[in-house]
């Protein structure tokens, strides 16, 4: 088995993926655009959080397993694990995954695996493979797939390892020495397909997931109109054998959830309606939130006569995280600034913003006027407060 593996794009998914291989005995370079993450890494330092990340990062540096760059170099492995944004209009992008391709194409050689670990819209491995035979690269030489990352940000560490993972090959030949190199550290089930396949899986399990709390959501808003506690609905309702209702929320965040199902969305067009519904659902519900939170602030204005201090209970998509990507309650609280209401940011699991000034949540829970909770942190469930609170995820329902 091939020892050398270079990963491209350190972040949530990458970083976690070139410690982990590091502990199993592979020699790993991990490449990102940014000077800051690659100084960061190399002094055996992690800019993220996760659970165990710190340690197996150190572990993996001051054995020299592990080394972060700028600039690519050969290996047996190449695994890409870069952004997959969208333009303006829910327009797939995947100029990371074309330029990350087109960096090692200097450096490919015949027999070398090429995986596309990136969430992807159908068809973008065979992109991939494109651009290599663009910069002149014969690809009938390498083993190219795409093996989507399905890992859980607070455990990634161990579902990296333990979770199954899709393996979808450009040939036959390259799902199976792929899925055999993920073999080597994946104690679930390694299931073998074609790459399309394999891109539309990981596509259609957040859509799935999409779809569910799009459901919940839709639930919270009727029952705030029905005047109907949503918490207790759903708990009575889940009582059913073959009933089980997410929770709702401020709506849905994340790179993953928020940002996959447009990618189903923009290629099925009109058939992909449940999809759509579901996405724009998700998104009103966050619309919905920001209406609900200014409805209040004019209704305490108008009664005592001066405007309220607000505290934004989280700002990550989801509890316990520090993730603020496509996050619902970070749009909350901007929407709030850019309406002038006196806001404070509370978001413990980060210890600083470059733009954001964070408040203690104690200190917020005690003073603010509306406390807001956004965002279920664990930090919240036990707290105090001393003004009106709205809980829109469900923090204060056990109290």
């Amino acid at each position: 088995m091939s020892k050398s593996i270079c990963i491209i794009g350190l972040g949530y998914i990458g970083l976690p993926t070139a410690a982990l291989l590091a502990k199993y005995g592979y020699n790993v370079l991990g490449v990102d655009v940014s000077p800051e993450v690659v100084d960061i890494i190399n002094e055996g330092n992690i800019h993220i959080i996760e659970p165990d990340l710190d340690f197996y990062v150190a572990s993996a540096v001051s054995r020299k397993a592990l080394t972060a760059s700028l600039s690519v170099r050969a290996a047996d492995v190449f695994i890409l694990a870069v952004p997959t944004p969208f333009h303006d209009g829910h327009v797939p992008n995947i100029d990371y995954v074309v330029s990350a391709t087109r960096s090692i194409a200097g450096v490919v050689k015949a027999g070398d695996l090429v995986i596309l670990e990136s969430t992807s819209p159908v068809g973008t491995t065979e992109r991939l493979a494109e651009v290599l035979e663009e910069e002149g690269v014969d690809t009938s030489s390498l083993h190219i797939a795409h093996c989507p990352e399905r890992v859980l940000p607070g455990h990634i560490i161990r579902e990296l390892v333990e979770n199954d993972r899709i393996v979808g090959g450009l040939t036959k030949e390259a799902g199976e020495k792929v899925a055999e190199f993920y073999r080597t550290f994946v104690s679930g089930d390694v299931v073998v397909t074609d790459a399309r396949t394999a891109e539309m899986t990981k596509l259609t399990e957040n859509s799935f997931r999409d779809v569910n709390i799009a459901f919940a959501n839709e639930l919270s808003i009727l029952c705030d109109k029905f005047q109907i506690d949503v918490w207790e609905l759903i708990r009575l309702a889940n009582r059913h054998p073959r009933v089980n209702i997410l929770q709702p929320g401020t709506g849905v965040g994340g790179h993953c959830i928020a940002v996959d199902p447009w990618f189903i969305v923009h290629a099925g067009g009109d058939d992909a309606r449940i999809i759509r519904a579901a996405r724009e659902i998700n998104d009103y519900k966050t619309e919905w939130v920001i209406e609900r939170i200014l409805s209040e602030v004019t209704a305490f204005s108008r009664k005592e006569g001066r405007e309220p201090v607000v505290a934004c209970m989280g700002l990550a998509f989801k509890p316990n995280i520090d993730d603020l990507r496509e996050a619902p309650a970070l749009e909350v609280f901007q929407a709030l600034v850019r309406n002038d209401v006196t806001t404070l940011a509370v978001e413990p699991n980060l210890k600083k913003h470059k733009s954001i000034a964070l408040t203690d949540y104690h200190t917020a829970a005690s003073e603010a006027d509306l406390v807001i909770f956004l965002v279920a942190h664990n930090e919240f469930k036990q707290l105090k407060v001393s003004g009106r609170t709205l809980d829109f995820c469900g923090v204060t329902v056990n109290k």
